[in-house]
């Protein structure tokens, strides 16, 4: 009972955690990995879950107090689920920090990318950068610009959604075509 005094109160984790299974359900869509051309691989659905949460992260930005604490929330529970996964794999706990803190950079890395790509409407750019991302060793023209497009159908389904649906962690994402 003592013990709880002390601990971080989180009074929005119903909501982070009905928002964050919506986030992770919507980057496990098979359309993603059929149709799409990611790879159905570990780094394949971290590549989707990163474009998934960038997606959720850029619609908060504009929200109110209440939508950007969720916003860092769920990023803070994406974090420790790519942790948890890691040692799932079986890494050893003194690699953990550095894999994390690759993975967090490759994250931030994307976030500018697709950014600056969505911010200017180049879904060409976004395109490029996808395919380097998601398939960096690979030499032959994967076309990503399917999921280009969806990227930029989805922003503007969250950025139609409510301030209330935001803050009450009922977000959707639109199904891949």
């Amino acid at each position: 009972m003592i013990f709880g005094l002390f601990g971080k109160k989180n009074n929005n984790q119903a909501i982070v955690d009905r928002q964050y299974q919506a986030l992770t359900s919507a980057a496990r869509m098979p359309g993603f990995y059929e149709h799409l051309g990611v790879p159905d691989t570990v780094m394949g659905r971290f590549e989707m879950l990163s474009a998934v949460m960038i997606l959720f992260f850029r619609r908060t930005r504009a929200s109110a107090t209440s939508g950007q604490e969720i916003a860092q929330e769920i990023v803070d529970a994406f974090f420790e689920d790519i942790d948890y996964s890691i040692r799932e794999l079986g890494i050893g706990d003194n690699t953990v920090p550095k894999r994390m803190k690759k993975l967090a950079g490759m994250f931030y890395g994307r976030l500018e990318a697709y950014s600056k790509a969505m911010d200017t409407d180049d879904v060409a750019a976004l395109a490029v950068a996808l395919r380097r991302n998601i398939h960096p060793k690979t030499e032959d023209p994967i076309d990503m610009l399917g999921l280009a497009n969806w990227m930029f159908a989805a922003e503007a389904h969250l950025s139609a959604q409510s301030e209330e649906t935001i803050a009450t962690g009922s977000a959707t994402l639109p199904a891949v075509a």
